[in-house]
């Protein structure tokens, strides 16, 4: 029987391997958003023929897989995991498959899965030198935004660094006071993950960028590579009274971090009207559909 548990630092290697011989897109394929979000999401994982397994509970704890990832013998993971959830009373249910995933499980158990777009976990992409030059009438919007806050404000960007992340940690602090009669259980949720990323940055190869208006950081973002030429931006935090510090942060790192890859995950909306408007209104080269898949016996 597969035995999942806890995802730990030591297993980075392994598992981000596992998740580059995928050859996905989706921002679920690196390990720094498993280990950030294990905490909050209960994830866990374990290796099967060489593969990563990896386990999610739902809200009324109910057991929910990745599709098995990297190169191995799919059919009979899945064959396990299938074994797996009859021992839960629960179908067998997998998150996360992108287009390609949904022909492959389709070719192993043809008809055997009832297969359901979930919009909410689109991932939005972008290609870097879009977000760089924000170039064209569409971006005029974030332009004049950028260009406000540079005229207005005596700002500084830097790369964070061992000797600046304490004080990211603390710009959080106080941005989860400022924000905190907006549903209080899901913003505590996404300050565990931050802090236990913070916690582990440059263990994990994070890389972020952070903005600073009169030598107090006001703005930072953070993600890491998922391959050669794809970034993945997990998050990004700025105050809101300082008009233009999201467009300001998001094109500043682009330029001084990420101009070596061709493109940059932002992730999804999670079903946020205002979160959707606000990744819609960068225009993504790619909205990367993602499926969930349930079994029908």
């Amino acid at each position: 029987m597969i035995e999942f548990r806890t995802p730990q630092l030591e297993d980075k290697v392994w598992v981000s391997k596992a998740m580059r011989d995928a050859d996905e897109m989706a921002c679920e394929y690196c390990f720094g958003n498993l280990y950030m979000w294990s905490g909050v999401y209960h994830n866990t994982i374990a290796e099967f023929d060489g593969m990563l397994l990896a386990k999610d509970m739902d809200t009324e704890n109910r057991p929910s897989y990745l599709y098995p990832c990297g190169n191995g013998d799919k059919k009979a993971a899945l064959l396990e995991l299938q074994k797996l959830a009859e021992a839960e009373g629960v179908p067998l249910t997998l998150y996360c498959l992108t287009d390609q995933r949904v022909q492959e499980l389709e070719s192993l158990f043809p008809g055997a899965f009832r297969i359901e777009p979930r919009r909410e976990y689109f991932d939005y992409i972008y290609d870097t030198e879009v977000l760089a030059n924000l170039a064209g009438r569409k971006y005029h919007g974030k332009r004049n935004h950028v260009s406000f806050f540079k005229k207005t404000y005596n700002w500084q960007y830097e790369a964070i660094t061992p000797e600046n992340i304490e004080e990211c940690y603390r710009m959080t602090v106080e941005w989860k006071k400022r924000n905190a009669e907006k549903n209080p259980e899901e913003l505590e949720g996404e300050f565990q993950a931050i802090e236990r990323g913070m916690a582990h940055f440059f263990d994990l190869g994070f890389i972020g960028g952070l903005l600073r208006v009169d030598g107090e950081v006001v703005a930072y973002t953070f993600g890491e590579a998922l391959n050669e030429k794809l970034f993945v931006t997990h998050v990004e935090k700025a105050f809101a009274d300082y008009r233009g510090a999201y467009p300001m942060m998001n094109q500043e790192f682009t330029k001084n971090a990420l101009m070596g890859f061709e493109k940059v995950n932002r992730e999804e909306d999670t079903g946020s009207e205002g979160l959707r408007r606000a990744k819609e209104s960068y225009y993504p080269s790619i909205l990367l559909p993602k499926y969930t898949a349930t079994y029908k016996g």
